[in-house]
């Protein structure tokens, strides 16, 4: 059951919406805001993977343990029906990546093995009488795990460190010494990664280790990282994507399609173009080949296309024809068309595609796997007979997993939030269109209305920008923007021009040119929901984090309209970030024209920094210490430059977290509580939005696309 209790550190947020209880609603109970601890109430669903008969669905179920401040993980087994699920392990861990072996009486999986210093492991379950088994013992953890065709191997990839450049070497220290710890060597061109620290260096390899365990058997070589593994039909070969060129450091986008011969480890490059091509995925019949890729055109944004060969690699064809919306991921349907996922206005979809290119959706509410903001998300499986299980989202709701069924109707299996929700109103989603003050061009967002929403009251509003900048929000569930609206604001979350969702031509509207025009729909947006006349023109504040950081940052060097501004892992100066971000070797060259030394112009008249003279908002900041793909440095600029101006101006600093600030719960918590207590010495109203309504019923029925 959710804790009733409140965390110390949002309780300025909490006490500025009232802190009340609802009164009771007509038809039930008193429900409550949406609180901090909360966050550590959530589960999700993740990773569903049906069963090769279709009759039982694996998938992975996420929670968060509240006294580590960790996302727990557990495989849990539920019937195609609904009529019955249970977890695989007695309490939640590590485990994950659970994969059908090709006849379904057996589930490989990934988890940590017991024992001290071990890591993580492939183990195999044996479903009659679930007897579980380790068959690694590897140095590594494993992913990509891909069954053979007669289910007697399982490949898998992972990395393999090499010894790397080694300059001097160090005396013998005197026994009993205590020197400092020794130096590093780095002549490797990422040298560091998000999330992850100091790259170690080495590659990502394929391995095959039998089903029954033992010695994997290492396949690849080379300076390469090879993924993306699937098994021809006979099990004589097995197909990878990887970059095996000699300039492939400073080409991060390229990759091809090769298959090896299991016999004698011999490659064959099956595709050779610039551009990506990977996911290999093998046809029912095992004659061709589908897979993703695009013609390298160094833009900002290329829509990922779906293509069908032969197995030899022979007869190259885009079955995409004019589709719009880049494809996230194939599987095929019988021997003559696709399902694929992808992204359409904010809403991930699944749809079947015909080899003319036609699309015909299916399923239209993928999603709920981004617990912290409303990106879109999710992720599927598929039999041969079509039946898919997939992981359903809703704006009120994290994943849960839902079936289509062979008639083509949908059904939720699942209810993992419910309990939570029978004593929690969260805020209702609205959509919004408008029409950009720059060029007309159409523009799509969403409000978040706080709950006991009255259109009578005038509320404060806080405009949130999303990140990527190529990426996409839609009508999902957002733990931080239901914790804004707990605290009595009307969020509105917006799709400005560079989104993804709404085809390559609206992406790359800000190629080479953003920040720019997106600025125009962002201001757009805020007076199109000010005309509905429930939002106070006067408390408007606004939050973005990386993409949305660096537009959070641009608009308070543009107005001044803004009550307060809290601006989470910037870039701020364009020509420090493309010299200092881990993703370097791709930033310089598909997001501006040139090198920063041969145009430095260019990168300085996008950096927020060459607004600064203009700022009066006030401006949190608020980064991970261990960010390396918008550095710590990016926000300490911009925070010294606002307090040389005398601009009123604070900084927040998360230690250990990566640009994925609220990868932790507690940290996710810290990361709202901190600006909303920013936007409370700038609020001005009292907070007005103190009830909430019961929740009304909702169907079993997952929405499917008519």
């Amino acid at each position: 059951m959710p804790f009733a209790r409140r965390l110390t550190l949002c309780a300025s947020f909490l006490v500025a919406s009232g802190g009340a209880v609802a009164a009771a609603a007509a038809d039930g109970p008193a429900k409550r805001p949406f609180e901090a601890l909360d966050v550590f109430e959530l589960e999700y669903a993740s990773d569903p993977q049906i069963s090769p008969d279709g009759s039982d669905i694996a998938y992975v179920r996420r929670s968060m343990d509240v006294m580590t401040d960790t996302a727990r993980s557990n495989i849990w087994l539920l019937s195609a029906d609904g009529a019955s699920q249970r977890p695989l392990f007695p309490e939640p861990g590590s485990y994950g990546s659970p994969r059908w072996s090709p006849d379904g009486d057996r589930l490989a999986y990934v988890a940590k093995a017991s024992g001290e210093g071990r890591g993580a492991e492939i183990f195999v379950r044996y479903m009659d009488d679930g007897t579980t088994v380790a068959i690694t013992n590897l140095p590594e953890s494993p992913g990509g795990l891909a069954w053979s065709p007669d289910g007697t191997q399982i490949a898998f990839a992972m990395f393999v460190q090499d010894d790397g450049l080694t300059l001097a070497k160090p005396p013998k220290k005197p026994e009993g010494a205590k020197w400092a710890e020794p130096v590093k060597v780095i002549d490797q061109m990422v040298y560091r990664r998000d999330g992850s620290g100091y790259a170690r260096p080495g590659s990502r390899h394929v391995f095959v280790v039998s089903a029954d365990g033992g010695t994997p058997r290492r396949l690849t070589d080379g300076a390469f990282d090879h993924g993306s593994i699937e098994w021809s039909a006979d099990g004589a070969s097995i197909l990878f994507s990887a970059n095996r060129n000699d300039d492939h450091e400073l080409d991060p986008v390229e990759s091809d399609i090769f298959s090896m011969s299991l016999a004698d480890k011999s490659v064959t490059r099956l595709t050779d173009r610039d551009g990506p091509d990977t996911g290999p995925t093998l046809s029912p019949d095992g004659k061709r080949i589908a897979y993703l890729g695009f013609d390298d055109k160094r833009l900002g944004y290329h829509g990922v296309k779906a293509y069908v060969m032969n197995t030899d690699g022979s007869g190259v064809r885009d079955v995409s024809g004019a589709f719009d919306r880049s494809i996230d991921d194939i599987s095929w349907m019988g021997n003559e068309a696709l399902l694929i996922q992808y992204d359409d206005r904010g809403r991930t979809l699944l749809g079947r595609l015909d080899f003319d290119g036609k699309v015909t959706p299916l399923i239209k509410d993928i999603g709920g796997t981004a617990i912290g903001r409303p990106y879109t998300s999710g992720g599927f499986t598929a039999t041969d007979t079509g039946v898919v299980a997939y992981t359903s989202g809703r704006s009120n709701r994290p994943a849960d997993i839902a079936i289509l069924r062979a008639d083509k109707t949908a059904r939720r299996l699942t209810r993992l939030n419910d309990d939570l929700a029978a004593d929690i109103a969260f805020g209702d989603v609205e959509e919004l269109t408008w029409k950009s003050s720059a060029d007309d061009l159409e523009v799509q967002g969403w409000i978040l209305k706080p709950p006991q929403f009255d259109p009578s009251t005038k509320y404060p509003m806080i405009l949130e920008i999303h990140g990527g900048p190529f990426a996409a929000y839609g009508p999902q569930f957002s733990a931080e923007a239901q914790l804004y609206a707990a605290a009595g604001y009307v969020v509105l979350y917006t799709n400005p021009r560079g989104s993804t969702s709404y085809g390559a031509d609206f992406a790359n509207e800000i190629h080479h040119n953003y920040p720019g025009q997106d600025y125009d729909d962002l201001m757009s947006g805020v007076d199109a929901l000010i005309a509905k006349g429930y939002v106070d023109k006067d408390q408007l504040f606004v939050t973005g984090g990386s993409g949305g950081g660096v537009l959070s940052a641009w608009i308070v060097g543009k107005t001044g309209r803004f009550a307060a501004a809290a601006v989470a892992k910037p870039v701020i100066n364009w020509t420090s970030f493309a010299l200092t971000a881990d993703g370097y070797p791709f930033f310089y060259k598909y997001w501006f024209d040139k090198p920063p030394w041969e145009d430095n112009e260019a990168y300085w008249k996008r950096s927020p920094l060459s607004l600064v003279g203009n700022v009066t908002t006030p401006t949190m900041l608020i980064t991970g210490e261990a960010d390396y793909r918008t550095p710590m440095s990016e926000t300490e600029q911009f925070y010294q430059a606002l307090k040389l101006r005398e601009v009123e101006t604070a900084m927040v600093r998360v230690p250990g977290a990566s640009h994925l600030i609220a990868g932790r719960p507690s940290n996710l918590v810290a990361k709202v509580g901190n600006i909303l207590g920013w936007f409370d010495k700038y609020r001005t109203d009292a907070g007005d939005a103190d009830g909430v309504d019961a929740e009304a019923a909702e169907s079993d029925e997952a929405s499917a696309s008519e």
